[in-house]
């Protein structure tokens, strides 16, 4: 709201609900639109579900809409999906399972042909996998690998199947143009495309359509609609508002179809591991405002781990800075490799100051134990502390170990499996997984014996025991097509004295390059010349 009248000592008019128009005047002529494109035609609908208010809203408006037409013409399915990311801020998470579970419930009862569906992304393309397994590193503006694989992937996996077995879907969603100037652009450029009335194409998916009943709506407009008309399968709207008030955003994560959808990472309903945001603001005031939320404590500390790209000082060691508490990043101690996931060093100019560094890859090893320690025990405490509702919480499951364990022995070589010993650690309890050992050329006791006799030179001991573990994998096979190109890319990540001698030498690359480069454009500029002189 502007300042300006309360600068010249005017009180401001705050704008009434629907521009003062009467609420059932408002929802009897949006029902009645609803219904209208319902029975138009035989192509199903998806509404995206994310608990907050605005999905909130719609899913109200189309259930209400529906249950008003005679049974015999309730015939196309509502399919209402809600996608969970897995990392979902817990008390929203929690509220949007049991929401979609009194829905189904409800939907039977009412004979209404709503189906809920909780959709995640594939094991391979969770949060942790992909953190902890493969060491990417923790999500920035520049490298947002999360949104693709945590939120489009599994919401138009969904959509995909639905054109595929019906030949359209038609989408509604709760997205306003009030919500921000680069939504109102976009869905105004939307509106004129529109192929008939209030439905608009989605370009990422073929054959879909948009419906967005509440994209003329403000906040206002939205919780009048929501505290003055009852939730249809039975949920309080008035808890709702409660949730809304307990934290400082007022944002949600709408259903994400493509990259242009803004991040939820700055709104309450986001991920509690988020790292394209400065700090959890949403989370702490819900901590903040709320005593019996002090048991979501721990994952603020590990968000604000996993945002430092450096080690961390250790209890008690000496050196952290005066008046910082841990975790507390030490610079001294880089958390990703300097070679690349494919082994290859990389080093670019840096605009600052013009000096050349290295392109680091991913996590290395200790930091990735480190943190998937971290994740189980925080899982541990909250279990044991938090109160009865959360006793049971999830914040990896086991096919992300299991998955993890993978790659961790399988694709980066780390025999000495060490993902049951930290599980074991954290939880009191044996992982409940089968041993590798079989599948090992050594066992953890002699990894630690060639560990020992490398000492210091961590190099030497990655590039023997990946030398082991390929010749391991290769013992077995009839035919041994790669083992040599598989030997030789083990030698070459790992012939470096270190660090620095790794990233000297890409940097004479680069120079290297860059003569030969320049020597071959002024042999064509002198052969120019000998052409013209002749």
């Amino acid at each position: 709201m502007s300042t300006i009248p309360l600068q010249l000592g005017i009180t401001p008019v705050r704008r009434k609900p629907f521009d003062g128009q009467p609420l059932g005047e408002v929802i009897a002529k949006l029902s009645e639109e609803v219904r209208e494109l319902y029975t138009a035609d035989q192509v199903p609908w998806v509404i995206g579900y994310s608990g907050g208010k605005d999905s909130t809203a719609v899913l109200q408006l189309v259930w209400n809409a529906v249950a008003a037409l005679p049974a015999e013409q309730r015939t196309k399915t509502v399919h209402v999906i809600s996608t969970d990311t897995l990392v979902e801020n817990p008390v929203v998470a929690a509220w949007v399972t049991t929401s979609l579970e009194t829905m189904e419930k409800a939907a039977v009862e009412q004979g209404l042909p709503v189906e809920p569906h909780r959709l995640t992304p594939e094991i391979k393309d969770t949060f942790w996998v992909n953190l902890i397994g493969r060491g990417y590193p923790a999500p920035r503006p520049k490298f947002r690998w999360c949104t693709e694989r945590l939120k489009i992937k599994p919401s138009n996996s969904f959509i995909r199947n639905v054109v595929a077995a019906h030949g359209e879907a038609i989408m509604v969603l709760g997205i306003r143009k009030t919500e921000s100037q680069a939504r109102a652009r976009a869905m105004e450029k939307h509106e004129k495309r529109r192929v008939r009335d209030r439905l608009s194409p989605n370009a990422n998916l073929p054959n879909s359509l948009v419906y967005s009943p509440v994209e003329d709506w403000t906040n206002d407009d939205v919780w009048e609609y929501l505290m003055q008309k009852p939730n249809p399968w039975g949920y309080n709207n008035q808890d709702l508002l409660t949730m809304y008030q307990g934290a400082s955003g007022d944002g949600e994560c709408p259903l994400v179809v493509d990259s242009t959808t803004p991040s939820c990472g700055s709104s309450r309903f986001g991920c509690w591991t988020c790292t394209l945001v400065e700090q959890d603001k949403s989370m702490s005031a819900m901590i903040q405002n709320d005593e019996e939320k002090e048991w979501m404590r721990p994952l603020l500390d590990l968000r604000d781990k996993l945002d430092a790209p450096f080690g961390y000082f250790e209890e008690g060691e000496e050196g952290l800075p005066a008046g910082r508490k841990l975790p507390y990043p030490r610079p001294d101690q880089p958390a990703r490799d300097f070679r690349r996931m494919n082994g290859k060093v990389m080093v670019y100019t840096r605009r600052t100051d013009g000096e050349e560094v290295p392109i680091h890859g991913p996590y290395l090893q200790k930091f990735r134990q480190d943190w998937l320690k971290d994740l189980l025990d925080a899982q541990t405490w909250i279990r044991a502390n938090a109160p009865e509702h959360v006793k049971n919480i999830e914040l990896i499951t086991l096919d992300e170990l299991h998955e993890i364990r993978r790659l961790w022995v399988f694709d980066k070589h780390e025999v000495e499996d060490s993902l049951p010993r930290i599980y074991k650690e954290s939880t009191g309890k044996d992982f409940p997984g089968g041993p590798l050992d079989e599948q090992l050329v050594m066992g953890a006791d002699e990894m630690e014996l060639l560990k020992e006799l490398c000492g210091d030179d961590g190099l030497h001991y990655d590039m023997v025991r990946e030398l082991l573990s390929v010749e391991r994998k290769y013992r077995t096979m009839s035919r041994r097509a790669g083992l040599f190109q598989a030997l030789e890319t083990a030698v070459k990540k790992g012939y470096y004295e270190d660090s620095t001698d790794a990233i000297d030498f890409a940097q004479r690359k680069n120079k290297w390059r860059e003569e030969s480069q320049s020597q071959t454009h002024l042999t064509l500029d002198e052969e120019t010349n000998i052409d013209a002189t002749a």
